[in-house]
């Protein structure tokens, strides 16, 4: 499904805009989704390993009965 969204832009960003869209050889609305893609996987990234991050260190001390030589040797 497309959506039409609108948006107010400086006069500057339209020069941009356009600027951008002729030197792809591609359409303003192609640059734009583009730009939307591209930071949105940028910050979907960086979540990812925020969350990631939070779990480093959250399972010390979970295997204190056990090991490292048992464990290899249970995984024969």
């Amino acid at each position: 499904m497309t959506i039409r969204k609108n948006f107010l832009l400086d006069d500057e960003i339209v020069k941009h805009l356009e600027q951008l869209a002729k030197d792809a050889n591609t359409t303003q609305t192609q640059i734009v989704k583009t730009l939307i893609e591209e930071r949105y996987k940028a910050v979907s990234e960086k979540e990812k390993l925020e969350a990631f991050s939070s779990l480093v260190g959250s399972m010390n001390g979970m295997l204190t009965s056990k090991s490292l030589q048992s464990i290899k040797y249970s995984l024969l």
